[in-house]
């Protein structure tokens, strides 16, 4: 780590931490977008990021995972998805060890269901969620079909999320599942780099912000903060709010810390510290 929140050195987990142990921890730690399963270098984005996670357990009280986590997973009922078993054990390790896990479901990873709840003890989210951190608000979630920008979009996520679809892909072989889910979710990579979106596309083109915006017209928000456009930005929306897209974990290595303690805010990167976040912005923001 290149950042002075999180002490580096690795503790030992015992499965009986004190109360002191857990007071003293304070970060909340936002990942999203690592996409695992998807391309040659997936197994060292998984290694990278469970070392990250080992690093921040001593730190860390709450930790968000904002969705596409995984490139795809269906939860079948007597199968587990074969990968991702380091990850798997190291949530499991950091929830049991006190650590307030939080998965919001993205577009990729949408039919993990009880999985991870039952598995690891991780919270799961279907939708964004207002949360109060010491005294500030956050409004959370992955980000994919906000704002209703692309009405394609808006018919494919209401398929992916009807019941009745999701038992008929349970009637199918896995191996055809899988291989049709992967192809989707290339073609779906290359389109976006076809048409050049990773990239601040302008307030009225971006559907978080959107969303976000109309959001704040009827409740108080400090933070909004989302994944899903693989864009890392700060960038404020209003006097006293301020939104951050956490990037990913895919290409960049991104994370967000919030420290409560003096109530910062900073985006980084993994290997190169402390990050600048958007034209003219630099990442770190305290309140």
């Amino acid at each position: 780590m290149r950042h002075q929140d999180i002490e580096t050195s690795r503790r030992q987990v015992d499965g009986t931490q004190s109360l002191e142990d857990l007071k003293s921890r304070s970060l909340v730690v936002f990942v999203s977008d690592a996409h695992l399963g998807s391309g040659a270098d997936s197994r060292q984005r998984e290694l990278e990021l469970c070392a990250f996670l080992d690093n921040i357990k001593g730190d860390c009280r709450q930790l968000f995972l904002l969705g596409d986590i995984f490139d795809f997973w269906f939860t079948y009922r007597y199968v587990v998805p074969r990968g991702h078993v380091r990850l798997l054990g190291k949530l499991a390790e950091l929830a049991d060890s006190g650590v307030e896990i939080h998965f919001f479901i993205g577009n990729h990873d949408r039919w993990l269901f009880d999985y991870l709840s039952d598995e690891c003890g991780i919270i799961m989210h279907d939708d964004p969620e207002v949360f109060d951190i010491d005294g500030r608000r956050f409004l959370i979630g992955h980000g994919d079909g906000l704002g209703h920008l692309d009405k394609s979009f808006d018919r494919l996520r209401s398929i992916f999320r009807s019941r009745l679809n999701q038992r008929l892909l349970t009637l199918l072989p896995t191996s055809w599942v899988f291989s049709f889910a992967h192809r989707w979710s290339d073609s779906n990579k290359e389109k976006h780099a076809r048409e050049d979106t990773l990239h601040y596309l302008g307030d009225d083109r971006e559907g978080i912000v959107i969303y976000c915006r109309e959001r704040m017209a009827s409740e108080h928000i400090d933070y909004c903060i989302f994944g899903h456009r693989h864009t890392p930005l700060v960038m404020p929306l209003a006097e006293g709010c301020t939104y951050v897209n956490t990037g990913d974990w895919m290409f960049n290595r991104n994370y967000a810390v919030y420290n409560p303690t003096d109530h910062s805010l900073r985006l980084y990167d993994l290997h190169q510290g402390e990050i600048f976040a958007g034209p003219g912005r630099f990442g770190s923001l305290s309140k």
